[in-house]
């Protein structure tokens, strides 16, 4: 037979095993996000929380507030080894802090993880970490800035739910001098952990919104990291979901490339919604201006979609930082009297 003849004569068998594979491959994609992310266990009287630092180092005397306040909610509090440990700017050696969390992911008796502070860090371990006992004994990530890179991967890979909020550094020494938002976004966490109601939180209307309504399941954080987890196994997935963003000290050119970054990699396509908290700008440098705001860029990223959009919400490197959680579906509602975000049970 004519070489070139029978191997033409492959090239629609091949061409429907290809998009047999395609069409399979998409199945299974679409099948992992229709399962519902699990959630941990809520905590209860007595269940132990332990403090560690993947990322930044902090000492022994700024972790004391956090562990009295969650003492005073029924807690018992242990401290992992790199509590007071410091390599640098690292709450010790990247060894130090990968053999501390995982411990205590290992440890059955732990049933959350309060990550004492951001800064940089986790993503040097993050690749080094066994989930396969958190797998089996789930429990509570909590923090927020670099602790990004965990809940990311932890959605992204296991589909357990995770809690972004506030961790040791932010609780006030002096709660008689706290202000009541300081109060309000601690207690928040809390009630995340104990999950005895269904978290709900509202922001001011802001005349650059995109009114509208939208289910999905939420996950975001910190916009450098999420960037900056781009093509590796533990980048964002975003696909019919809200996503949340925040930041603190980027130029206004730099959050621009990072909303790119997004919209780029599809990241923005396929949204339910968008939630934009705080971002704390960095002056332009004199003479040379960005000419943009935060509001133009990001409605220029998504002026294609038709999802709602809201800004200054309460989330981020502020005061005002709610604990949200991370892999659960919640209602984001957009209107002219505001906006709110509804965990849905």
């Amino acid at each position: 037979m004519n070489r070139k003849l029978f191997l033409s004569s492959l090239l629609p068998a091949s061409a429907m095993l290809y998009a047999f594979k395609a069409k399979a491959s998409d199945a299974i994609k679409a099948k992992d996000a229709a399962v519902k992310h699990k959630r941990p266990p809520y905590l209860k009287q007595g269940d132990i929380i332990g403090i560690t630092c993947p990322a930044g180092f902090i000492t022994h005397e700024d972790v004391e507030p956090a562990i009295q306040q969650m003492e005073s909610w029924g807690f018992k509090v242990i401290k992992g080894k790199t509590v007071g440990a410091r390599d640098f700017t690292f709450g010790g050696t990247d060894q130090e802090r990968l053999v501390d969390l995982q411990n205590m992911m290992n440890d059955t008796s732990i049933k959350a993880i309060m990550c004492a502070r951001g800064g940089y860090g986790a993503v040097r371990i993050i690749d080094q970490l066994d989930f396969s006992l958190f797998k089996i004994s789930p429990k509570w990530m909590i923090g927020f800035s670099d602790i990004t890179i965990l809940h990311c991967h932890l959605n992204s890979n296991y589909r357990f739910a995770s809690i972004h909020s506030k961790m040791c550094n932010s609780f006030p020494s002096d709660w008689s001098k706290a202000e009541p938002i300081q109060i309000d976004t601690i207690k928040s966490i809390e009630k995340a952990l104990k999950g005895e109601e269904l978290m709900n939180y509202e922001a001011m209307y802001q005349a650059n919104n995109r009114l509208g309504a939208a289910d999905g399941e939420l996950i975001g954080g910190n916009l450098r990291c999420i960037e900056n987890l781009a093509g590796s196994k533990s980048a964002i997935e975003t696909d019919g979901k809200i996503l949340f963003v925040e930041d603190v000290g980027e130029y206004l050119y730099s959050i621009d490339r990072m909303f790119y970054n997004l919209k780029r990699s599809g990241k923005l396509n396929k949204l339910k919604g968008l939630v934009v908290g705080g971002f704390r700008v960095k002056k332009d440098d004199d003479n040379d201006g960005f000419g943009k705001t935060l509001e133009q860029i990001v409605m220029d990223k998504v002026k294609d979609f038709g999802y709602p959009v809201c800004f200054d919400f309460p989330v981020g490197h502020q005061k005002a930082n709610y604990a949200l959680k991370c892999g659960v579906k919640h209602r984001l509602n957009v209107t002219e009297q505001g906006t709110t975000l509804t965990e849905l049970a």
